[in-house]
């Protein structure tokens, strides 16, 4: 037996998400499923995230245990052919038995993606959250600066959402542009874990800064309460992407 490390990119529009469910089609399911025509049984593949429904990776990493000999890169050839289009296996890796791709990460990046003009070209609206007002970008960045460093995040987590401890660690965070294509908004982010939901609520707060439905202020404000109810919509999935685990 051995064990791998696989980074996988997915367009996540069509999928329930990552974890593999009773209903609808999953990326493990997927891997898993095309993993087991490989080995001739059962295997179960763990992603460092469960990405949701409709989000997006162009890093995403799980480990697995496999009895196959296949050398990484001819494994990685035959996942490809079995999986749909939408999900590629980048990469493939052996790795120590000690190696967990949930346990054994120390961070994650994300990112989320807008566009902030009249109309969304047609080939990029599967991946943003469409902004057609102008948006205030200097002042969701002055906001966004409240949220760096180590701080409950209740207020920024999913309506009921599971129990349990609601301190993160998050930072570099940035809200970066680009010139040559200024509709495009990207927030950036990192952080030792993230609660569910917690990067598209804090988009969607950071929006109502930049579309000067709030104050800057009010974001630290918001924090501090650890009220939901306090902060902003939950931003769309079609925006959010896992781009890569550190380890």
């Amino acid at each position: 037996m051995r064990t791998l490390k696989l980074t996988v990119q997915y367009d996540g529009t069509d999928f329930v998400g990552w974890q593999r469910q009773d209903a609808g089609v999953s990326i493990q399911g997927l891997i898993e499923d095309a993993l087991a025509r490989i080995e001739g049984r059962a295997v179960t593949v763990h992603g460092a995230g469960r990405t949701d429904a409709g989000v997006h990776a162009l890093g995403q990493v799980a480990s697995v245990r496999v009895a196959n000999a296949l050398d990484a890169q001819t494994l990685r050839r035959a996942l490809n052919a079995t999986l749909p289009e939408t999900v590629r296996v980048a990469d493939v890796a052996d790795v120590a038995d000690a190696f967990h791709a949930r346990f054994s990460a120390r961070a994650k990046t994300y990112e989320y993606r807008l566009w902030n003009g009249p109309f969304v070209p047609p080939f990029v609206r599967r991946y943003v959250w469409h902004i057609p007002q102008p948006l205030d970008v200097d002042a969701m960045r002055a906001a966004a600066a409240a949220l760096e460093g180590e701080h409950d995040f209740a207020a920024f987590r999913t309506l009921g959402g599971a129990a349990g401890p609601t301190v993160r660690r998050v930072g570099p965070l940035s809200w970066n542009t680009n010139s040559a294509d200024p509709a495009s908004i990207v927030f950036a982010i990192t952080g030792d874990g993230f609660l569910r939901h917690m990067v598209r609520t804090m988009v969607g707060t950071l929006v109502d800064v930049g579309l000067h439905r709030r104050p800057a202020a009010d974001v630290a404000r918001i924090l501090e309460s650890r009220d939901r109810a306090r902060a902003g919509v939950t931003a769309p999935p079609s925006g959010l992407f896992l781009v890569g685990v550190h380890y």
